[in-house]
């Protein structure tokens, strides 16, 4: 099959999910007019001004982190400048948000085109960068788990029985017919790698991965500024746990949470922004779900209301820095690159 087919088609298939996800939970509110009221009561009496803390704490983890990927390429002997470098970034986070993967392609040309630098050497530090990342996000679910296991335990459970159906909430007749389609889908697709040989193509590709992570790791023991780099590694994520704590204050019903469940709601929030483009659908999806369980008052449209703003917030401040980057790139580099 041709890969960029099968590219569209798994894009396709992640996107359907998330706007799937988006229609299950507004669809599941309206049936329950005190929830559908509740929800827009959260979005219209947020605190929107939250937005600018928010700001300056995402867009700070986005500054360490294009100064930790500089430090991921001095051992081969560059030394790229750090707007070019924070530009990158900012622009492949924009592109991500339009073509999943398209972003970690475009800032390793971006950075080659105007810092010279070979972009097949570029794309190992991607591997490296992935590499902390993944371990990052094991570490914050191992908080999650050790603080409230009880609340990751039963999220997933909640997720579980959302999808599927319970005897005190039996799925309906539309939701049956997607799970059921669905299921058949994921058999067709294990059939079809069965037949096809493809099977062992696809463990050589999990072998890759698992190799490629281990060779990032490995790469650490390289670096002129090890200290540095997991301080940077370490404050990217402390900056995330601190905007969805943050975050918490948007909705009045939200108000007072803490960081232990800022740490659980980062954790499934991260992998609802891995499962769909941007995090659309699943991110408020899996942050309501985990709230829902925080305390009783919690409800699930204020959950959904609360994850909603947080993906919003997220995502306009992408869309913004990456365009005023994407606007200052040509113009830094015809006059003022040896300034900064």
């Amino acid at each position: 099959m041709n890969k960029k087919l099968v590219g569209f088609i798994k894009y396709a298939f992640f996107f359907g999910l998330g706007i799937f996800l988006v229609w299950l939970s507004i669809h599941s509110m309206q049936g329950n007019p005190k929830e559908w009221n509740a929800f827009i009561q959260s979005i219209s009496n947020a605190n929107y001004w939250l937005i600018i803390p928010v700001f300056f704490i995402l867009s700070l983890s986005h500054i360490l982190r294009s100064l930790r990927w500089r430090i991921l390429l001095q051992p081969m002997g560059y030394q790229p400048s750090f707007a070019n470098t924070f530009f990158s970034v900012m622009i492949g986070y924009l592109a991500n948000m339009a073509v999943p993967r398209l972003g970690e392609v475009l800032k390793c040309t971006i950075l080659s085109k105007y810092e010279k630098i070979p972009v097949e050497k570029i794309v190992g530090t991607i591997v490296a960068e992935r590499a902390f990342d993944v371990l990052s996000l094991g570490i914050i679910f191992l908080l999650a788990i050790i603080f409230q296991f009880d609340v990751v335990f039963a999220s997933f459970k909640q997720v579980q029985l959302m999808m599927s159906g319970s005897p005190e909430h039996p799925m309906s007749q539309t939701k049956k017919i997607i799970f059921i389609t669905l299921a058949i889908l994921s058999i067709l697709v294990v059939v079809y790698f069965a037949v096809t040989k493809r099977l062992q193509q696809f463990l050589k590709k999990i072998k890759k991965i698992f190799f490629g992570v281990w060779e990032g790791l490995i790469t650490a023991r390289k670096l002129k500024q090890k200290k540095l780099f997991f301080f940077y590694s370490a404050s990217i994520w402390i900056l995330y746990l601190v905007g969805t704590w943050v975050g918490f204050y948007a909705t009045q019903g939200t108000v007072g949470l803490g960081i232990t469940q800022a740490i659980s709601c980062l954790a499934f929030a991260s992998i609802g922004m891995i499962v769909t483009p941007g995090g659309i659908g699943a991110y408020a999806f899996l942050i309501a779900k985990v709230l829902e369980l925080q305390e009783p008052s919690i409800e699930n449209s204020v959950g959904y209301a609360n994850g909603t703003l947080q993906w919003a917030a997220q995502c306009m401040i992408v869309l913004i820095v990456g365009l005023i980057c994407t606007i200052l790139l040509p113009w830094y580099n015809k006059k003022y690159k040896n300034i900064l």
